[in-house]
């Protein structure tokens, strides 16, 4: 299974505003396999999901899963039509919830954000 876990590039930890998201880490997780090394992914201004116009090849599309701290509905509609599950998390630190997504444990719930009413708003409007 590929999970990609948005990060933010200076603290490591879980990135809210994943439409935004420049980088990510992705897994390539097997099953009853030990948790891989990730791939460091950066993506350009164009490859945000917020510019992104499904145009073309991008490097997140192949991923079951995405792992973010927070995330607009609008976000979530467009990589469901990927075929990637979104899921938001209050957990800080990338390995801490693949570890716990794979063993079962449910995730704390996600950190307060502001910017998600901005992205509610935008999400009105939104072609996804």
């Amino acid at each position: 299974m590929r999970i990609a876990v948005a990060v933010d590039e200076n603290a490591g930890r879980i990135a809210g505003h994943a439409g935004q998201c420049r980088h990510w880490l992705v897994y390539e997780c097997r099953a009853g396999q030990p948790l891989p090394q990730p791939q460091t992914l950066e993506l350009s201004r164009e490859q945000l999901p917020h510019h992104f116009r499904d145009d073309g090849p991008h490097p997140l599309r192949g991923c079951e899963m995405l792992v973010v701290g927070s995330a607009g509905d609008g976000f979530v509609r467009h990589m469901a039509s990927w075929g990637a599950e979104v899921v938001r998390t209050g957990e800080s630190d990338p390995r801490r919830a693949l570890e716990r997504l794979i063993a079962g444990d449910p995730l704390p719930d996600t950190r307060p954000d502001v910017t998600r009413l901005l992205c509610k708003l935008r999400d009105v409007f939104s072609r996804h």
